[in-house]
């Protein structure tokens, strides 16, 4: 008897795992004809898949009835809490979470078998961890790996974001020694070889560090992430990369049509991606979970199995961890991945939306107010966040006559709004477009207040 197909077995498997994202219904019937198979029984591969589900459905964060009589159950969450827009008197119950109970087993498990597992599958990392941002990230990877030892960064890469976040201060703080490389504008590899070579730096790690707010042009040179994997991997030193804004695959196959086809998104070509860059030889990396991934403030690391769990176990990781309600929204952004649904992440949805259907709202804005002062006219967006400073995305909007900025902060619910030579600009693409008839409001008390 041939086993059934894995596409059979996984549309099967969704019927009675319904809330399970695609990805891990293939993963289960793959993992359960494959146990089959090697026990010489194809026609038990039904029953171990769904062995496999269930496994995988007990291992993610979901709400759970607390009959333990415990008030502040530390594995269920602790305080209990009403979901966000429910009210007291509401008919849903309120709920603890899984956050650290292992429901396979019925004992103390860990927030780190939840949105944690689904990141690691999602970038192709053994291994992932979530803490709070990816300044968090970076510092902790430092303590646990780095500490007492040299890191090398290149000085081009000696960066400050925002609150003052400046690198050196970080690799001081966590203990360790800055061994800066090359020069601003070029590092090549063989200076990073060099500064191994030398006794007294004590290299423990390479270090490449994402340039979020700024970019250097002109005569410039930077060695790729394979070719510092093969100085890391000669000194035997881990190389961590900090991606940044947590861009998962450079082809982002979360996009495309039922023809394969990925809308063109230009201004996200230079950015690096999770995936590849693992692939192309880092050991871990770091980035936020807030920004390209569309999810809510948290820092993930992923990459080696036996780093991340360095970083795990040190005492800086218990500080840096994030709450139960993070680790949902993470893993409900990271399941719509998983299951083909990335595009109603409010980012993505927003970064695909066409300058012709932009255009098409702001004209029907403008013709629904009827003011000489009020026009549909192109704009750019940007991707902000300390993303890709110099990218610039084709937008439209409305366009009003003065800086009204002040007045529409007033307005119920405010809108933040540029001003741009003088003018007040509305970028529609970070409008929902079921925000339309109540911008069509604002505008209009707006200009009658005049």
């Amino acid at each position: 008897m041939r086993p059934p197909s894995v596409d059979t077995l996984a549309k099967e498997l969704g019927q009675a795992h319904p809330s399970l994202p695609r990805a891990l219904l293939v993963q289960a019937a793959r993992t359960g004809i494959a146990a089959a198979v090697a026990t010489g029984a194809p026609d038990q591969s039904a029953d171990l898949a769904s062995a496999a589900a269930r496994t995988l459905q007990r291992s993610l964060l979901q709400p759970v009835i607390n009959g333990t009589g415990t008030l502040l159950h530390t594995n269920l969450g602790r305080a209990p809490h009403r979901r966000s827009g429910q009210l007291q008197g509401d008919a849903a119950p309120v709920r603890y979470s899984s956050l650290e109970f292992d429901l396979a087993s019925g004992r103390r498990g860990s927030r780190r078998t939840h949105a944690s597992t689904l990141l690691a599958t999602l970038s192709g990392a053994p291994a992932a961890l979530v803490v709070n941002n990816c300044a968090a990230a970076l510092m902790l990877v430092i303590a646990a790996v780095a500490r007492g030892r040299g890191v090398a960064v290149s000085r081009g890469e000696l960066v400050e974001i925002g609150g003052a976040f400046r690198i050196p201060d970080v690799l001081a703080s966590q203990g360790a020694e800055l061994v800066e490389v090359g020069t601003t504008n070029r590092t090549r590899a063989a200076d990073y070889e060099r500064a191994l070579a030398t006794p007294t730096n004590n290299v423990g790690m390479i270090l490449s560090v994402h340039r979020s707010n700024y970019r250097i042009s002109g005569f410039t040179e930077t060695a790729t992430i394979p070719q510092l994997a093969t100085v890391a991997r000669a000194r035997r030193v881990p190389l961590v990369v900090d991606t940044g804004s947590g861009l998962l695959d450079a082809r982002m196959p979360w996009l495309a049509d039922k023809s394969g086809r990925v809308p063109a998104l230009s201004w996200l070509a230079q950015e690096p991606a999770s995936r590849q860059t693992l692939e192309a030889g880092a050991d871990l990396i770091v980035f936020s979970g807030d920004k390209l991934l569309g999810g809510p403030q948290a820092g993930v690391i992923a990459g080696r199995a036996d780093l991340v769990d360095k970083c795990a176990t040190h005492p800086l990781a218990r500080a840096l961890r994030p709450g139960g309600s993070v680790l949902s929204e993470l893993q409900e952004v990271c399941s719509l991945y998983l299951d083909g649904r990335a595009p109603e992440i409010p980012f993505w949805e927003m970064a695909v939306r066409s300058v012709e259907a932009l255009r098409l709202r702001a004209e029907h804005i403008a013709s629904v107010v009827s003011s000489v002062s009020v026009t549909a006219a192109p704009c750019s967006s940007v991707p902000g966040g300390g993303t890709l400073p110099d990218a610039e995305i084709p937008s439209y909007g409305i366009a009003i006559t003065g800086d009204l900025s002040a007045a529409f902060r007033h307005q119920q619910p405010p809108v933040i709004v540029r001003v741009a030579a003088g003018d007040t600009v509305i970028d529609l693409r970070t409008i929902d477009p079921a925000d339309d008839a109540l911008l069509i409001s604002h505008i209009t008390s707006v200009m009658q207040a005049g």
